[in-house]
């Protein structure tokens, strides 16, 4: 029953953020009924019953005939906070509908919606993914960082970057560090803007177009596809590290983070059903095992291969590899013919 149920809270959640009962409470406020229904223009009755549906499910805290956002809803649902994660959300409500049409998708094995839709075909809904995409990377993305070492790149080539998060932070923590964005115009647009915000014109800079069909520039010291290839089938993904290897610098490291199971396929349960969510919205959507990436990165011809989950919450994983050293005799070779020791990464 609680699995049949557990739309209630996911429903209860989209609409009172959607309302903006949470941002009218932000700040430790403290108010009645009346009042934040007038703030959000509800109606007074059915705003009591999403208030006490909200400290039902501890979003909001009731104090008398007052309500207030519980600790974690002024943390992650106040726009305002820098772990705000509002419009990640919202982009978890845009698919609702699709889940409803799981049964249509079991049928026919086909996406119930078009990807198209939230990457240029429609303007609002593509606006609202890259926000979202941003805001979740940027809360997360500190952790990620710390578990990369970037202090000898010079030259960074993000694949499928998004709305550059990612790449923004990375040249904030390293100074000689600039990097290149591969992504779909729509997308790469707004980048282009959250960049300029930044103030990070000259050491982030995007190229639009498809990173299939794009050639990768030359002579990089990194490689990261960061959430992007849950979108792409096996085939693809090895073309695709083939081409960065051919972009990598001797001794170039690749870095892959990503939405990804164990062997089972069955765990983490989060990435499990993401891998639904995927095929809901995207004809080569899955979630892929970490064992899959470390064979496929093989296959391109990287070396010192690994993989390990994000810290919890989180439920990424991070993989990473190396174009051998044009000292070692072979992609295959672990240590160097002229010295004898095992390339530093």
């Amino acid at each position: 029953m609680d699995l049949a149920n557990a739309f209630y809270g996911s429903a209860t959640l989209f609409a009172a953020s959607d309302a903006g009962v949470f941002q009218v409470l932000a700040g430790s406020k403290k108010l009645c009924v009346g009042e934040i229904a007038e703030q959000c223009d509800l109606d007074e009755n059915a705003c009591c019953l999403l208030l006490d549906g909200c400290v039902a499910i501890g979003l909001l805290e009731k104090l008398g005939n007052q309500y207030q956002n519980s600790k974690d809803a002024e943390t992650f649902l106040n726009l305002e906070s820098p772990m705000s994660l509002v419009k990640s959300i919202r982009y978890n409500r845009d698919v609702y509908d699709a889940w409803g049409k799981l049964p249509l998708f079991l049928k026919t094995g086909k996406p119930v919606e078009k990807p198209s839709l939230h990457l240029g075909d429609d303007k609002e809904r593509t606006r609202a993914f890259a926000l979202s995409m941003f805001e979740r990377a940027y809360s997360m993305g500190q952790e990620v960082i710390s578990m990369l070492d970037l202090s000898e790149c010079k030259s960074l080539l993000d694949v499928g970057g998004g709305p550059a998060a990612y790449s923004m932070l990375c040249v904030s923590k390293w100074e000689n560090l600039r990097s290149c964005v591969i992504e779909l115009p729509a997308i790469a647009a707004i980048a282009d803007e959250l960049i300029a915000e930044r103030g990070l014109q000259d050491r982030v800079r995007t190229i639009p177009g498809s990173y299939v069909d794009t050639p990768f520039p030359e002579n990089q010291d990194a490689v990261h596809f960061f959430g992007v290839l849950h979108q792409e089938s096996p085939e693809t993904i090895v073309a695709l590290f083939k081409k960065a290897f051919a972009a990598l610098n001797s001794g170039g490291q690749i870095n892959i983070m990503d939405m990804m199971t164990d062997e089972t396929r069955t765990a983490p349960e989060f990435s499990a059903l993401f891998a639904i969510n995927m095929a809901l919205t995207k004809e080569a959507g899955w979630v892929f095992s970490d064992s899959d990436i470390i064979g496929w990165l093989e296959d391109a011809g990287f070396v010192d291969c690994k993989v390990q989950p994000l810290p919890n919450p989180m439920p990424h994983w991070l993989a990473t590899g190396r174009k051998h050293d044009n000292k070692c005799e072979s992609a295959k070779v672990r240590k160097c013919v002229s010295c004898g020791k095992a390339p530093q990464a």
